[in-house]
């Protein structure tokens, strides 16, 4: 997935988890942050960010903050760029059966699940998508929050499985140089043993690195799932 109106500039401050200050061309800029996690390790002073423009009196901010550098590379930070990515992604039938029908947002239960996808042979799946920025020692965790939005859809994707869908937990990883993913326990205690009794009821959980760039970022490598307290390495 591809920005159109990039530019960059040298991430200042964070006034709340709306707004950043930004130095652009000399000028500081109060920007849209895409992304209302903590990211404590990734916002800075002094940190290299890419902005997406906006175009002039259609938002009360210039820009959107979009991806920062650490340590070498850019992490993307856009909360909505892991599923139009997926989206990408998964048009490309890389679930191991060729899908034949592709739909965003659909509904289960009192769950809304971020794809609904048919395949040839008969398949019908639901997949949900979680983009991840937190990376500790080569490690991705997620999340970097709680998120009891998080577990209701992981418990609804153990029903959709136990309703006889294929079900899939993606976490996309929005940046290159990690060696595993596993959930973050210290964070978030119950959204681990969710993770846990989701792959043991039969839902796939998956990681995928991404390449990413100052215009765009791609889903790209399969990474290890690790389950953490005993669980399976998927």
């Amino acid at each position: 997935m591809n920005y159109h109106h990039t530019t960059t500039g040298i991430f200042r401050s964070r006034p709340n988890r709306f707004l950043a200050q930004v130095e652009i061309g000399g000028k500081t800029e109060l920007c849209h942050v895409k992304n209302t996690g903590r990211l404590g390790e990734l916002l800075l002073p002094g940190t290299p960010a890419v902005l997406d423009r906006h175009e002039p009196g259609k938002r009360k901010t210039n820009y959107s903050l979009i991806a920062v550098r650490k340590e070498g590379q850019w992490v993307n930070i856009d909360s909505q760029a892991p599923n139009a990515a997926a989206a990408e992604w998964l048009s490309g039938s890389p679930l191991g059966f060729p899908v034949t029908l592709l739909r965003r947002e659909q509904t289960f239960g009192d769950s809304r699940f971020d794809f609904y996808l048919e395949g040839e042979g008969g398949q019908k799946a639901f997949l949900e998508v979680k983009g991840v920025t937190l990376e500790v020692n080569g490690i991705a965790r997620f999340p970097d929050a709680p998120t009891e939005r998080g577990v209701k859809h992981i418990r609804h994707l153990i029903e959709a499985r136990e309703a006889g869908y294929l079900a899939y937990l993606l976490f996309v990883i929005q940046m290159k140089g990690v060696t595993a993913w596993e959930p973050n326990e210290r964070t978030h205690p119950e959204f681990a043993r969710a993770v846990r009794e989701a792959a043991g009821a039969g839902v796939i959980v998956l990681a995928r690195d991404c390449r990413v760039w100052e215009q765009g970022m791609e889903i790209d490598a399969p990474v290890a799932c690790r389950m953490g307290s005993g669980g399976p390495a998927m």
